[in-house]
């Protein structure tokens, strides 16, 4: 199982979650939301061979943190994952559209200064903007865009600019999340919860949930769950063989 975008120290009890998985032996990329929360999430998954950290500074933060860049361009040499960075264009969030971009576009400077990065992105009502700064930045990493939720026109464009995307259930729970799965391609789709943000009968999603979609992956795709497992970790395996090797020093896929 694989889980490509979840908020490990997010969680009421996080121990618990990361053990679980550990335990499961689940791939998960673990994303904070400011440079600040990096050290200790990451000691969260010490000795956790599946588990990475990413380092984040998430949209709807940008306008209250963006003073963390400089701690976040120092801390970047530490990772090959970089996340939850992007824009937010929902109410509440767009009149900091300046600043979204502004660190946006500093982060992915930063990330292609360091020869590339996988870069786990949110972009909730921004898809044009997202990509119009990704293909100002080709040199900034593997973009994979979490959530995706923009038109069939936009995921075509991010497809063409080579995006990969985390997907999670909520997105089979809509006619139009439905669409864009079906238009996604099969060998640039990774599983994701957002736990402990997204929930399923009152309880949030834990990595092992990613189960489901994997399920629901296999109904769309006319196959297997065992084929739909082995796809996804192939994937995983490919993204892993892309990053320079640098930095961490172990080899495992996640």
């Amino acid at each position: 199982m694989i889980d490509f975008h979840c908020h490990l120290d997010l969680y009421p009890d996080p121990q618990a979650v990361v053990r679980e998985a550990d335990k499961a032996g689940i791939y998960v990329l673990s994303v904070t939301t400011t440079p600040k929360a990096w050290r200790g999430t990451s000691a969260l998954a010490k000795g956790c061979a599946r588990i990475r950290t990413a380092l984040g500074l998430h949209p709807q933060l940008a306008h209250q943190r963006h003073q963390e860049l400089a701690l976040f361009e120092g801390l970047l040499p530490e990772t090959h994952y970089v996340g939850e960075i992007g824009l937010d264009g929902a109410p509440g969030f767009r009149e900091h559209a300046t600043t979204q971009r502004r660190v946006f576009e500093a982060v992915l400077a930063m990330s292609a200064k360091q020869g590339g990065k996988v870069l786990s992105i949110h972009s909730r009502r921004t898809a044009d903007e997202v990509l119009d700064s990704l293909r100002r930045q080709p040199d900034a990493g593997i973009p994979i865009l979490h959530w995706f939720s923009g038109t069939k026109a936009q995921l075509l464009k991010a497809i063409d600019q080579g995006c990969w995307f985390s997907v999670g259930q909520p997105m089979t729970r809509s006619a139009s999340g439905r669409t864009l799965l079906k238009y996604m391609p099969q060998d640039r789709i990774l599983t994701e919860t957002d736990g402990p943000f997204t929930e399923h009968r009152g309880r949030p999603l834990q990595p092992g949930d990613t189960v489901a979609m994997t399920a629901a992956l296999a109904e769309m795709w006319g196959t297997t769950e065992k084929m739909v497992s082995d796809r996804l970790l192939d994937n995983l395996r490919r993204l892993s063989g892309s990053l320079p090797k640098v930095a961490e020093s172990s080899s495992h896929a996640a």
